[in-house]
C-alpha cells in the first residue's frame, strides 16, 4: 500500500501518542502537546509575523513542530515546502508548516517529524527509552 499523504487529524494522533504527553488546552481549538511541560508540537494563533504574501491576511492555520537544533531547522527550510519560519522563530529550534499545506508531507514524513519533536524536548532518559523501543 502506497504512503497516503499526511493530515491534520494524523498531526493530533501522533503527538498524543508519544509516551508521556500532555495536552495543554491553548486557546480555540489549538492544543499545546508538551512533554515533560515542554512542547514540541502546538497550533499557533495567527500572527502579524505570518501573513498571505498576495491577501496579507494573516495565517490562521500554522503548526510549529521542534527540532534538534538549528543544522536540523536549516535542513527542512533548504528541502523546500511545506516547511516554511518567519523572523519571529529566527534562532528558535523548530519549523513551521501551514495546516493547509499538511497534504505535501506523506504520513511517514509526518511520523518522522513529530517523533524527531518529541525527541527534542523529551528528556534524556524518556528518549533513550523511547529510542530503544523503536530502532531505526
Amino acid at each position: 500500500m502506497a504512503d497516503r499523504r499526511a493530515r491534520v487529524s494524523d498531526v493530533h494522533q501522533l503527538a498524543a501518542g508519544m509516551p508521556h504527553v500532555t495536552v495543554y488546552p491553548g486557546t480555540e481549538d489549538r492544543p499545546v502537546y508538551q512533554v515533560g511541560g515542554k512542547s514540541f508540537v502546538f497550533f499557533r494563533t495567527p500572527r502579524p509575523d505570518a501573513r498571505d504574501p498576495d491577501t496579507g491576511e494573516k495565517y490562521d492555520d500554522v503548526i510549529v513542530f521542534w527540532v534538534d537544533g538549528e543544522q536540523d531547522k536549516q535542513a527542512l527550510l533548504q528541502s523546500g515546502p511545506p516547511y516554511f519560519t518567519t523572523a519571529h522563530f529566527n534562532g528558535h529550534p523548530s519549523v513551521l508548516i501551514r495546516q493547509s499545506e499538511l497534504g505535501r508531507l506523506s504520513l511517514t514524513e509526518l511520523t518522522e517529524l513529530v517523533q524527531d519533536a518529541w525527541l527534542s524536548r523529551a528528556s534524556k532518559t524518556r528518549a533513550r527509552a523511547w529510542l530503544a523501543e523503536h530502532p531505526t
